[in-house]
């Protein structure tokens, strides 16, 4: 069996990934984390947009979603799931009301938008 998978979508979906992570949190998050600034988590933050471009790269052609509105289907779908377990981990006080909403609002939004990305490219 092999995985048909397009070089340039895993890319350009990684880098925006990284892109539209930045400018999310930035806003939202502002200064608030400079004392803590180290490079492990940007390298880690890197290796997650990467590894999230390829699994919806996947996914997306693995369903055969090709389109925007189809592949922006699958990676909303993606963006649900993780959404329930951090409403999850939210109802057990393991995150603020604040920290769920922020963390939800980011991934049904980059999924989907990874998911866009990937069936445009299909």
């Amino acid at each position: 069996m092999t995985i048909d998978f397009n070089v340039s979508a895993f890319m350009a979906g990684a880098v925006f990934y990284m892109i539209y992570g930045g400018i999310y949190y930035s806003l939202l998050l502002g200064k608030k984390d400079q004392e803590r600034t180290g490079p492990v988590k940007y390298v880690v933050a890197v290796l997650v947009a990467f590894i999230s471009s390829a699994l919806v790269g996947v996914l997306v052609h693995a369903t055969n979603s090709g389109g925007f509105a189809s592949g922006a289907l699958i990676g909303g779908l993606v963006g649900f799931l993780i959404s329930i377990v951090y409403f999850k981990n939210t109802l057990f006080g393991l995150m603020t009301k604040r920290m769920f909403l922020i963390a939800v609002g980011d991934h049904l939004i980059v999924f989907t938008l990874l998911g866009a990305l990937h069936g445009w490219f299909l």
